[in-house]
């Protein structure tokens, strides 16, 4: 088992959570080929978690990489960011930059 995890990625996790319900308990080979397939920014990010996590297994656990696979990924919600925005006659008007902590734990098929 090995975890990969990274704060405050300048994402909302609504939009991470959508991509990451792909790669949910599939293979690790199945999910990176997933992840470069999609291609967005949030897909690039999952992507190097995710390489990260395989890295640690590698590393730490001695596990071959093509037996890992996702058995736990989730999103949470991070600060938000408050920023303002020019609007008409003077004013300026509040909107909030959202991000979120993304976690990525890899397990091997024999577990």
């Amino acid at each position: 088992m090995a975890i990969s995890q990274n704060k405050n990625v300048g994402y909302s996790a609504y939009k991470v959570r959508r991509i990451i319900d792909l790669i949910r308990l599939r293979p690790v080979s199945d999910a990176k080929l997933r992840l470069n397939m999609l291609g967005t920014p949030a897909a690039i990010e999952i992507l190097k978690i995710l390489n990260s996590a395989i890295a640690n297994a590698v590393n730490k656990d001695s596990a071959n990489e093509e037996d890992l696979i996702i058995s736990k990924v989730f999103a949470d919600a991070g600060p938000r960011m408050k920023r303002f925005k020019p609007k008409a006659r003077g004013r300026a008007g509040a909107f909030d930059r959202p991000s979120s902590h993304i976690t990525i734990e890899v397990n091997s098929e024999e577990v």
